[in-house]
Formats: structure tokens, C-alpha cells, sequence
């Protein structure tokens, strides 16, 4: 994954690489957007996992519009906001964002999919890791994991004082 800034137009509101990486592996949520094979987007607000190098994991039922998309155009955008607060005194707001560009796919490997979900529970259940594993084991057969696996990422922020 490579971090890239050269496409963002407000070049004195760039984001501290280290920031972005922060972001990503902290953020609850992120919007993953996609478009079908006619070009019609959809964006929808996920959990996820970084796996600390170049992927990101969700789960997802293992049948819906996600997926059918995915199955048509694997091309997909992830855009995660961290720190936001309105400023309405001055009619702005300061942000941080971080954009990632890559490709989707669904994970096959039984393996793979529970790392997968063992990621996820240690990220969102920490305190409750060993129930977790039950429970993912106990939901295995209804859970698709959708595996991200980003080439570019950027970001961009606005400092207010």
C-alpha cells in the first residue's frame, strides 16, 4: 500500500502519513463505495480490520448488494474520517480523512476467514476474545468476509484554530 498525495488538490491540508495510519487502525468505520457494472455507485458504512499491511477485512451476510456488486466491478474506494469537529462560529468544520483505492474480493479460504474474524473480534471485543471465537465458530456458515486489498491510500485534513 502506498501512501500518495500527489492527487489531492488542497496541497496545504495534506495529512502526516503516521496520522493516516492511525486512523486507519483505530477508525470504527469506514464507507466502502462501488459501482455496478452500469456504473450506478453505492456507498455504505462498514466495520473494518486492518491487517496491517496492504488489506482490509469485513464481514457480511454471505448473499446481498455488496456482494453482487463486488461479483460485477471489484473496484472500490474506502473513505475513513477521523477527528471531525463543526465549527460554526467561523462556518467551517476541521477534519481529517483518509481515502484508499483497491480491489474486492470474497474471501474462499476457511482459514482466511476465520483470521479474518479473529482480527475483527480483537479489535471491536477485545475484553471478550475467547467468547468471540465461540461465536464466530457458531456463526461461520452465515458469515461472508470481504477481503480489501488497497494499492493507494491518501489524506487530507483541515486544522482549524
Amino acid at each position: 500500500m502506498e501512501y500518495i498525495n500527489k492527487d489531492v488538490r488542497r496541497q496545504d491540508r495534506l495529512l502526516d502519513e503516521a496520522r493516516a495510519i492511525e486512523i486507519i487502525t483505530t477508525a470504527e468505520y469506514g464507507i466502502l463505495s462501488m459501482a455496478d457494472a452500469t456504473g450506478m455507485p453505492y456507498g455504505i458504512p462498514l466495520n473494518f480490520v486492518w491487517d496491517g499491511n496492504d488489506c482490509f477485512y469485513v464481514h457480511c451476510a454471505p448473499e446481498g448488494r455488496k456482494l453482487r456488486m463486488i461479483s460485477e466491478n471489484r473496484n472500490v474506494s474506502f473513505c475513513i474520517v477521523g477527528n471531525v469537529s463543526l465549527k460554526p462560529q467561523l462556518f467551517t468544520t476541521a477534519y481529517e480523512s483518509v481515502v484508499l483505492r483497491g480491489e474486492a474480493s470474497v474471501v474462499e479460504s476457511d482459514e482466511e476467514r476465520r483470521e479474518a474474524l479473529r482480527l475483527l473480534v480483537k479489535k471491536f471485543s477485545p475484553e471478550y476474545e475467547t467468547l468471540g471465537a465461540k461465536y464466530s465458530e457458531k456463526s461461520f456458515h452465515r458469515v461472508a468476509i470481504l477481503k480489501i486489498r488497497f494499492d493507494v491510500f491518501s489524506g487530507k485534513c483541515k486544522h482549524v484554530r
